[in-house]
């Protein structure tokens, strides 16, 4: 699977800020989101990510930015994500309306995934208490303590590893607004080692009263994960329920279908699988005839050596 660029956030479409001098007439401030890169290979002006936050700022009412998408900073491997969150923080008395920010939207021939080194992102939830919807793509160095945030309603995390210290300080936290929770728990080898026991407080009832969509995806023991949500308490409360991109194989599966009914789900999602089409059609069984639409595409990838069958989740590097 190829990670891409973000064609829209908090439903208004990305609208590329482009180098200075570029013919163009800016669109209505709040009626996209604004996406912000500084390649300083690839821009002729060589402008570097301070000047072109700058430029944005001084180019737009900062008063109407309703959203904005932030791209590659300039060699993600070598400066971290703390500099564009310091720039957040710091504009937050222009950025008045600011609802939805997505930090690292970089595809794989700009940086793996696993280059693009975050950092705390916490102080842009302390600096937008009215932020809706706040996006992470990366994991390394990735931070997230918990937090008090009364309005945040999407919080989703995209990588090839996401620390367990990450979904600890989300388990922690107080969403009471949170309608959608998504994370790539990704693998160990590239820091992924948050444990079933980490997911604890997520799984349970009561921690976000709003969510109403869960997605623990890109796991290598996704199967674990999907026998800890077969008994979890906070099911009850989603209309959709995403377990794709990772490592799920008929075990995983039956595990669900042994567990607390589903047929109040109105989606399930399951893509990027290693379940074998009897168990697949087990589950059609038992959920489609409740109007649950079940998504069972794309098989993964698997590799045997000498006997032994290796299988990937869908993102990981």
């Amino acid at each position: 699977m190829s990670v891409e660029h973000l064609q829209e956030l908090h439903g208004l479409p990305a609208f590329d800020f482009r180098e200075p001098g570029t013919p163009e007439d800016l669109p209505d401030a709040g009626s996209v989101a604004w996406r912000l890169v500084a390649d300083v290979h690839g821009n002729a002006s060589g402008e570097t990510f301070g000047v072109l936050w700058d430029r944005f700022l001084d180019s737009v009412d900062p008063a109407g930015v309703r959203a904005i998408i932030v791209g590659q900073w300039g060699e993600p491997y070598d400066n971290d994500s703390s500099g564009i969150v310091e720039r957040l923080v710091d504009a937050r008395d222009r950025l008045t309306a600011l609802q939805a920010v997505f930090i690292g939207d970089l595809v794989m021939e700009e940086a793996e995934i696993s280059w693009i080194e975050q950092s705390d992102v916490t102080p842009v939830l302390d600096a937008y208490p009215l932020l809706e919807e706040f996006g992470i793509r990366g994991g390394t160095g990735l931070r997230f303590p918990a937090v008090r945030h009364k309005h945040l309603r999407t919080l989703c995390f995209e990588a090839g590893g996401l620390p367990g210290e990450v979904v600890r300080g989300v388990g922690a936290s107080e969403l009471p607004a949170l309608e959608y929770l998504e994370m790539w728990l990704g693998v160990q080898e590239y820091g992924g080692d948050a444990t079933v026991a980490d997911l604890a407080p997520l799984l349970a009832q009561g921690r976000f009263p709003a969510l109403r969509h869960l997605g623990l995806r890109n796991s290598e023991i996704q199967d674990e994960i999907a026998a800890a949500v077969a008994g979890a308490p906070v099911v009850a409360q989603l209309k959709s329920l995403d377990l794709s991109l990772g490592v799920l194989t008929d075990e995983g599966v039956a595990a669900l279908l042994g567990g607390q009914p589903l047929t109040h789900l109105t989606w399930l999602d399951l893509h990027h699988n290693f379940v074998s089409e009897p168990v697949a059609q087990r589950v059609r069984a038992a959920l489609e005839p409740s109007g649950v639409e079940i998504d069972l595409s794309e098989p993964g990838d698997e590799d045997e050596d000498d006997g032994e069958v290796f299988r990937y989740t869908a993102v990981a590097e």
